[in-house]
């Protein structure tokens, strides 16, 4: 099929090979990340609430540390330069509620696949971010991997992305992904279902939209036309569900995933929660509980909790329109089944070298491969606080011979490739 060639490997950016570590203690670290860069996105760097999210995150530490007035908060400034973060979403049984998940009791194989698959791309200065959500069903190359007892999984040349974390864990899903985009990916997390649903209730439920009823048998998920705030199993629900929406597929799914992130981040940049050193506390938390209850697995690379905040701290100020979320480009398969995708690589190309070059893209394409979500309106930016706005009428004015900014030139992304920013509002589309 046209475009769906191996990635040349001129001009790729070296891939890190990352040890594989024990996929329940050495590696139990990563969505307190999550939940810390949930917490600070755009939070003040001073007073209670920087004490009460270190003070969280510190607890994640195998040797806790006492604080004491020996010990002050570090600064919250942000981390320098860029952040590439894997974030996947498990679907394994271990752990989770029979009630909620019947399926756990009937036909549980024991295996545990990345079923959510995103790559969380963080720029240097001048910060944007940009959200890639690869389809479950995509048919990739998985490297070799490390098993774990210093030998290693062969590779494979043609499997579906989401038995990479089946195959070697969450460093094979790294992997696998740093083969496909040419990205160097420095930390990664994985949560479980009973992890997101103790998130979402964390953050204390999320907006979203849907144009008609949904009834979907396989989720449990039924909703009405209209705006619903969902937490818990619904918000759940909603994450997983592909029946009854749009083309019933994967591609689908990811838009409607989108949707729900984009209304967090326009939550999270919000007074009404990241004003509040409460519900951060709460956040941190949640996510401390969640990694000891194998609902949440970290590398150990994002370990070191000021880290941690220094990464949230780089995106607080992202403007919407330059918080995107895109679907990596696929063409269906002529064989083995409808669900089944190939990447296109010359579509995926501008992509990931824009994001090498720091320019800000611009999208072209559909809000939705899998006609899941259409876009029905626009989120209004939240004001500055009072003390960003004092901060700025501090700053000496503009002289005659002061440089005028220069517009950075944009890079406009095929048409291949599906997404939306945050500054989109979008509603989910029955089938």
């Amino acid at each position: 099929m046209p475009g769906t060639v191996g990635p040349s490997e001129e001009g790729r950016s070296t891939i890190a090979r990352h040890a594989q570590a024990d996929q329940r203690h050495p590696i139990l670290r990563l969505l307190a990340l999550l939940a810390v860069v949930v917490g600070v996105v755009t939070v003040s760097a001073t007073g209670v609430a920087a004490y009460a999210v270190w003070d969280a995150a510190t607890a994640l530490g195998d040797n806790a540390v006492v604080l004491g007035d020996e010990e002050p908060p570090p600064s919250l400034g942000a981390i320098e330069g860029g952040v590439n973060l894997l974030v996947v979403g498990t679907d394994s049984c271990e752990g989770q509620d029979v009630r909620l998940f019947p399926r756990c009791g009937i036909d549980d194989d024991g295996g545990e696949r990345n079923d959510v698959t995103m790559l969380v791309h963080i720029s240097d200065e001048p910060r944007r971010v940009t959200v890639v959500s690869f389809p479950r069903d995509m048919i990739v190359p998985i490297p070799a991997c490390p098993d774990g007892s210093g030998g290693e999984y062969s590779a494979m040349s043609a499997q579906m992305i989401n038995a990479s974390y089946m195959y070697g864990g969450l460093a094979c899903t790294a992997l696998t992904v740093e083969e496909l985009t040419g990205v160097d990916i420095q930390f990664a997390a994985a949560i479980r279902w009973t992890g997101v649903i103790n998130m979402s209730d964390a953050i204390g439920g999320v907006d979203v939209c849907v144009a008609g009823d949904i009834s979907d048998s396989h989720t449990g998920l039924s909703l009405t036309a209209g705006e619903h705030t969902l937490q818990g199993t619904q918000a759940l629900q909603f994450l997983r569900i592909r029946h009854g929406i749009g083309d019933g597929s994967d591609l689908g799914r990811i838009s409607n995933q989108q949707q729900f992130m984009s209304s967090m981040v326009r939550k999270l940049q919000s007074d009404s929660v990241l004003a509040n050193p409460g519900t951060l506390f709460n956040l941190a938390t949640t996510a401390m509980s969640q990694v000891t209850q194998k609902q949440l697995v970290l590398s150990q690379s994002i370990a070191n909790p000021t880290l941690m905040v220094q990464i949230a701290m780089a995106v607080k100020d992202v403007p919407y329109e330059d918080i995107v979320f895109v679907q990596y480009p696929t063409a269906y398969s002529s064989d083995g089944g409808s669900d089944r995708v190939l990447p296109v690589y010359e579509a995926a190309a501008p992509l990931f070298a824009a994001l090498a070059a720091n320019k800000p893209v611009t999208l072209t394409g559909d809000a939705s491969q899998g006609y899941g979500v259409e876009v029905t309106g626009e989120a209004v930016q939240p004001v500055a606080t009072p003390s960003a706005q004092a901060s700025a009428s501090e700053s000496p004015s503009p002289t005659a011979d002061a440089e005028t900014p220069v517009a950075e030139e944009r890079v406009d992304l095929p048409s291949e490739i599906a997404g939306t920013t945050a500054a989109q509002v979008t509603c989910t589309q029955p089938e």
